[in-house]
């Protein structure tokens, strides 16, 4: 069954602690949330306030670097906060710019989640619009998916709109690699993402697709105002309304 989560990086900029963002989030009809990066708070604690809220880990937005560089101390963080998901959230579009530096980026992927899995965790990434480039007739991230073995994709919706593509049509061909979901909304012609339920994402649409497809976390992400809670109301009305 899917469930639906906020992505904290649309707070980012909130000048409270992390674990009081958290608490916020309980108040609404989330039922989980998505790191991106921890603030240097101490784990253990915000897995309390996790608990305390009410909600669920959903994922964790965390560097390919930093798992390469210590894939111990990524799964004893996220372990901790009873996460079993880490997404690679970006990577630079020189890694997209040919079919060769696909598949060496694929390698690294692919080397990352095994290096996760044998600490208990699942990899996946993170798409923005960069991975849309043309390669062969083809969307990057269609070569990506290909060229990585136990790499999930969290497809991001808004991006992948404004990058030209059809999200939800996209969604269908690769749902069997999609285990996560960024609801974020976009406008086509202008290409970007914009205000969710302002753009030419179907919400309802991608909420039965959603489902349909058995993905398990629909994540709303907002990238505009992230230093106010109004984002986060915003995102409450949008996701009762639709959800």
């Amino acid at each position: 069954m899917t469930s639906i989560a906020f992505q904290l990086y649309s707070l980012h900029a909130v000048d409270d602690p992390l674990a009081s963002v958290i608490d916020r989030v309980g108040t609404t009809v989330f039922e989980g949330i998505e790191f991106a990066g921890l603030d240097d708070a101490d784990p253990a604690g915000l897995a309390g306030a996790v608990e305390a809220a009410g909600l669920a880990p959903a994922g964790a937005h965390v560097g390919l670097d930093e798992i390469e560089r210590d894939p111990d101390a990524v799964a004893e963080t996220y372990r901790t906060l009873g996460c079993e998901d880490v997404v690679v959230p970006w990577l630079d579009p020189e890694h997209f710019a040919s079919a060769a530096a696909v598949e060496t980026a694929g390698e690294r992927l692919t080397a990352a989640a095994d290096a996760l899995a044998d600490r208990g965790l699942r990899l996946h990434y993170h798409n923005h619009d960069q991975e849309f480039v043309d390669l062969d007739g083809r969307p990057a991230l269609t070569h990506l998916i290909e060229a990585t073995d136990g790499v999930g994709v969290e497809l991001d919706l808004g991006w992948a709109g404004a990058a030209g593509y059809d999200p939800l049509a996209y969604l269908e061909r690769h749902a069997e690699r999609v285990d996560i979901v960024h609801l974020k909304d976009y406008d086509a012609a202008a290409g970007e993402p914009v205000v969710c339920g302002e753009g030419d994402l179907d919400l309802d649409a991608t909420v039965d697709a959603v489902r349909d497809h058995g993905v398990d976390w629909l994540v709303y992400e907002a990238e505009e105002a992230p230093d106010s809670y109004d984002t986060l109301a915003h995102a409450d009305r949008i996701v009762t309304e639709h959800w």
